[in-house]
């Protein structure tokens, strides 16, 4: 028997589906007659060795990752271009790839930065590796390491349901123009943020008993901006040097308007970022708590962003000389998400034993951001800053009694402070590419991802020039 993770609401499916006695429950089977009514409102278009669910930061290093080792990949990405949050979400910079201009996390996701850069969409800022970058050029060099890597792409594509025996996933079933669709794979890596895939597989996810989460923040891009100007030169770059990334001084204003009983929404920071094009700086300042896996709530809340970006670009263009001129010339095509769902892995990462840069016998990635808390009301955050690079051990990839299901990205096993540091795209990346690696060896090795050998993938990742 075949047991879909949820049923499949769409209209496409809707009157085949009529006839099924499909229970409500997330895992439902269905008899061999119903299979085959499912197959044919959702035909078999791939059989892979690995898919990746999610082309963001973890998504795309994992898919180039895989293939590289022989790996007949696909990936699935619900827009039309790779990059994740820092593409769909204007997050900048990429943060942070090193510690007194040492590399803390290499290989392909350094790789894809010095890329980057000799296409001119990249500016290294050391000593700690921010990357700033070019939106649409980041875009470009995804696209082409992906597809050069012979990485098989579902773009414009949203996963829908999985297929199951028992807990080992066989398919995923995907909507497009095409109609619904399937996937057939024998590994399949979750690198969607939210752990939709894990999610929909049943996975059991980290407990959150006061239901709080670090809130939504939709980035935008403001242009008509003296960038050239000693406020903008101090803090749209992000090095530890010309002082703290927040603008302190556009803060201090807010702050001040709001004492003063003006009715400004909650902000954080805010943070300008370059851009790499004079006249333009990213913008990350709104702020309202949101329930990403939830999509009405998100859909409200990111309408009450966008009023919230117009609101703060009149305050900045009326208070600053800097912004008299400025202009919102893009909002992001969606809010940015710091918080969601995490699994239970065979490993859930502690604050402090990330704090301490506790070392596993199978850690695979590392980080050096700092651990940072966005407060989900009010100005504030909480932060500690990280004095050695901490590790990722492989165990926070796998669920245990999943058997061809890893993550990779901020939905790995964590708790809410290791994931503080752990979410930002550079970490995501590393962590990304040990999950490609490993997917890959499961396949060639024809064993569950919960029993290849650690060493041979560290020994890979080594080779490939992480730092480990």
């Amino acid at each position: 028997m075949t047991k879909i993770s949820r049923r499949l609401f769409l209209k496409r499916a809707t009157a085949a589906l009529a006839t099924m006695a499909v229970a409500p429950s997330l895992a439902s089977c269905l008899s061999d007659e119903e299979s085959r009514k499912v197959r044919k409102i959702a035909p078999v278009v791939g059989k892979y060795d690995v898919v990746v669910v999610g082309g963001g930061p973890a998504g795309f290093i994992s898919a180039i990752a895989a293939a590289r080792k022989g790996a007949k990949v696909a990936i699935v990405e619900r827009y039309g271009f790779f990059g994740g949050m820092a593409t769909i979400g204007y997050v900048a910079p990429i943060s942070v790839f090193a510690l007194k201009n040492e590399l803390v996390i290499g290989g392909i996701p350094w790789e894809f930065v010095k890329r980057l850069e000799s296409m001119g969409g990249a500016f290294i800022e050391w000593p700690k590796a921010n990357i700033d970058f070019d939106i649409e050029l980041y875009k470009l060099c995804c696209q082409r390491m992906i597809l050069e890597a012979g990485v098989d792409i579902y773009m414009h594509s949203s996963m829908v349901g999985c297929e199951m025996e028992g807990n080992t996933i066989d398919s995923v079933i995907i909507e497009n123009k095409n109609g619904l669709e399937t996937l057939v794979s024998k590994v399949f890596i979750d690198c969607t943020g939210d752990g939709d895939l894990a999610h929909m597989a049943e996975v059991p996810m980290q407990p959150n008993p006061d239901g709080e989460v670090q809130p939504s923040s939709f980035c935008f891009i403001l242009s008509g901006v003296d960038t050239k100007s000693e406020l903008l030169n101090r803090c749209m770059y992000h090095n530890g040097i010309n002082g703290p990334s927040q603008c302190k001084p556009v803060r201090e204003k807010l702050l001040a308007m709001k004492a003063a009983g003006v009715d400004l929404p909650d902000f954080g920071g805010p943070w300008f970022n370059n851009v790499m094009h004079e006249g333009s700086v990213a913008v990350n300042m709104t702020r309202r708590a949101a329930d990403s896996t939830n999509n009405r709530n998100f859909s409200e809340v990111e309408c009450q962003l966008r009023e919230d970006i117009f609101l703060f670009t009149k305050v900045l263009k009326e208070n600053f000389k800097e912004f008299e001129n400025c202009y919102v010339a893009s909002t992001a095509p969606q809010a940015g998400i710091r918080e969601s769902r995490r699994i239970v892995g065979l490993h859930t990462v502690m604050g402090e034993e990330y704090v301490n840069a506790v070392h596993y016998e199978d850690s695979i990635s590392r980080g050096i951001h700092p651990i940072d808390l966005h407060a989900s009301k009010g100005t504030h955050q909480h932060r500690v800053d990280l004095t050695k690079p901490a590790y990722v051990p492989y165990r926070a990839l796998v669920a245990p009694n999943y058997p061809n299901l890893l993550v990779a990205g901020r939905c790995i096993s964590t708790d809410r402070q290791a994931h503080a540091s752990l979410r930002v795209m550079a970490s995501c990346m590393g962590v990304g590419q040990a999950a490609g690696a490993a997917a890959a060896q499961a396949v060639t090795k024809g064993v569950a991802v919960q029993d290849i050998s650690t060493s041979e993938l560290i020994a890979q990742l080594k080779e490939w020039g992480a730092v480990l």
